[in-house]
């Protein structure tokens, strides 16, 4: 049976001998990674759900194990592949939060009906996360998720409603 799965990160290298991994993580749920929680690493030929054994984070990292591999030739193989969850395993969120998934690919417009673009990635570098809009024939928009920028977003039209502040088109 196939199920849809989101991507939470990915595995870019190794930790130490004892099975450690560190993954890149594009999640903005820390407790995706709680041991105990199982996680799909997905390769062309097939899926593998493990079971989280431990998580720490370390130089802005997350470094888990996985149960039943304990040793760095176990999860050698898995350098470079992606780590999924199950769409059924995602949490009800609070009113205004959204998955990645959910924001990235949706137009954003002024409160005018102008089309800037379209959301392409989200990154993450501090105290609230940055919309990076695609404009064509321009360089990319940072829009900050903030309740001053950010006015209104439907999931279900894939539109984002922005307010820019002075000097953002710039």
């Amino acid at each position: 049976m196939h199920t849809e799965k989101l991507k939470i990160g990915k595995i870019v290298n190794t930790h130490g001998i004892k099975g450690e991994v560190k993954v890149l993580r594009i999640t903005d749920f820390e407790e995706r990674f709680t041991p105990g929680n199982e996680v799909i690493i997905s390769s062309d030929q097939h899926d593998i759900t493990l079971e989280i054994g431990s998580h720490r984070i370390h130089k802005g990292f997350d470094l888990i194990t996985f149960k039943g591999y304990a040793n760095l030739n176990d999860v050698e193989q898995w350098k470079g592949m992606n780590l999924y969850i199950d769409k059924n395993q995602t949490a009800e969120l609070e009113e205004n939060a959204f998955y990645y998934h959910e924001i990235i690919g949706c137009q954003v417009q002024t409160a005018e009906g102008d089309t800037l673009g379209k959301v392409k990635e989200i990154l993450s570098p501090g105290a609230n996360d940055v919309w990076v809009v695609q404009r064509p024939g321009k360089k990319d928009l940072l829009i900050p998720y903030i309740e001053d920028v950010v006015k209104k977003v439907d999931i279900q039209t894939g539109v984002i409603s922005v307010e820019l502040m002075e000097g953002m088109l710039d």
